[in-house]
């Protein structure tokens, strides 16, 4: 497992040993704090049944894209790491897979997450290879099958007192619920409203989404007020089940203000299947408009996800679905984008909207003056590609001299990986530790600043700008 690696006290923390000795007095201040994930896609089913994890591929390879898309770039055809149509690989054969392709790994961040959870979690102290691929899916197994490898078990030993889901505006939030009322149950785990499916008229079940929609909660209406009251009747329902923030995961941040007549226009026809292809633009975004308005009427926080081109490579979507590894980033505007909201709601009090990109070149060229300049604008944490260690020093560098650090989000993990998460935490504490010893060492930040901007960073921002 490169055991050697994974259990190093410096890893990540600087090369020089100056600045390392003050990264490590930094860590020690916040390494045992309580993880906050305010925005992730782990099934809250998961922690409310405390069903055992299933057998190590299904629990650490054929669901993680991160994994199977390397995998795959290899030459390895997804049919042997996951589950097609007409095809279930057997889960040792997959892992024979995974173990085969260790190397590949080297200097990625999930080959970093991946060893930590190896060692801290699962006590594996061998290095994977194809050799030792049936002694580690062994002892994987057998520890799945101890009652400490329970979820809720995890949940207490990762240290884990907020766990943000991510779910469909329609669903019942029955698991929340009884976690909730559950008095052995010491954490917090909140629904996040995510309407992607309802707002976007692209989408092949959209107007099947929407009579769903509006026959639930339209309050018996029809047409685009009733589209719009059943959004609204639903985000309150969410409000009422611990939801903080609602989540859009969009092509672009696109938002635009409409009047409500042309906006029921657009409605009427993407519902009779005549809208355009501008039409649907313009739809998502008036809608991205209201989504604020709303949460300036309701209090969610909005968080927006853009600038992924979504299910790239048609043919392995056919065969394996979404979420398989093949979603790729694109370049995005937020400066014109995202100005209608601004305009009407980035003074507004108690708005909070945090800005997430996959294009990184508009961390110091938009995104650090937008929420340098606008109260209601936060800096997301980086994500998905860009979440990884030297990407996270790029965004503390691109924007702290504009922004500083009271305007970010905190560490955002966004994972379905549940054994992941500490990982990915504790390599966030690391990289913000590296960072503040930097500028600690190069007398811009006094060491005492240094060790309570860390803590705000790591505990007050996520509390802060998801209202917790």
């Amino acid at each position: 497992m490169s055991s050697s690696l994974a259990a190093n006290p410096d890893r990540l923390l600087p090369a020089d040993p100056g600045t390392r000795s003050i990264a490590r007095d930094l860590l020690q201040r916040v390494q045992d704090l309580p993880i906050i994930s305010p925005h992730g896609h782990v099934d809250a089913a998961v922690i409310e049944q405390n069903t055992p994890f299933p057998d190590p591929a299904a629990l650490l390879v054929s669901p993680d894209h991160y994994v199977t898309r390397l995998i795959h770039a290899s030459g390895v055809p997804l049919d042997r790491l996951m589950e097609s149509d007409t095809h279930r690989p057997e889960s040792r054969s997959v892992w024979r897979e995974f173990c085969k392709a260790w190397p590949l790994f080297d200097g990625t961040a999930s080959g970093y997450w991946l060893r930590t959870q190896f060692r801290s979690v699962f006590g594996l102290a061998g290095e994977l290879s194809a050799e030792t691929s049936d002694a580690s899916y062994d002892a994987i197994s057998a520890k799945l099958q101890e009652p400490g490898f329970r979820p809720r078990e995890m949940f207490k030993d990762f240290n884990i007192e907020v766990l943000a889901t991510t779910d469909d505006p329609l669903d019942a939030l029955g698991s929340h619920k009884a976690i909730a009322e559950d008095p052995s149950f010491h954490g917090r785990v909140l629904p996040s409203f995510r309407p992607d499916a309802y707002l976007n008229i692209a989408d092949p079940a959209w107007s099947e989404n929407v009579d769903r929609l509006i026959a639930a909660a339209g309050d018996g209406g029809t047409g685009y007020g009733a589209y719009l009251t059943a959004l609204e009747n639903r985000r309150r329902y969410f409000v009422e089940h611990g939801a903080v923030s609602a989540d859009h995961g969009v092509i672009t941040p696109a938002t635009l203000k409409l009047d409500a007549a042309d906006a029921a226009r657009l409605f009427d026809r993407a519902r009779s299947g005549t809208a355009t292809a501008q039409d649907r633009d313009n739809f998502e975004a008036h809608m991205m408009y209201q989504m604020a308005r709303m949460s300036v009427e309701d209090g969610l926080v909005m968080t927006i996800h853009p600038g992924s081109y979504r299910n790239h490579h048609e043919p392995t979507f056919n065969s394996f679905g979404a979420d398989t590894g093949h979603d790729i980033p694109f370049a995005i505007n937020y400066t014109e984008a995202i100005r209608p909201v601004l305009q009407d709601f980035g003074t507004a009090k108690d708005f909070h909207l945090v800005l997430f990109t996959l294009d990184e070149t508009v961390f110091s060229r938009e995104l650090a003056p937008l929420a340098g300049f606008y109260p209601s604008v936060y800096l997301g944490a980086p994500w998905w590609f860009l979440d990884a260690p030297d990407a996270m020093l790029r965004f503390r560098s691109a924007v702290t001299e504009t922004a500083g650090f009271s305007r970010s989000s905190g560490f955002i993990d966004d994972t379905r990986a549940f054994c992941s998460i500490p990982a990915r935490h504790d390599a966030s504490r690391r990289i913000e530790a590296s960072f503040l010893a930097r500028l600690v060492a190069e007398h811009r930040v006094s060491e005492d600043r240094a060790h309570e901007l860390i803590v705000d960073i790591v505990d007050g921002a996520p509390r802060r700008v998801f209202k917790l």
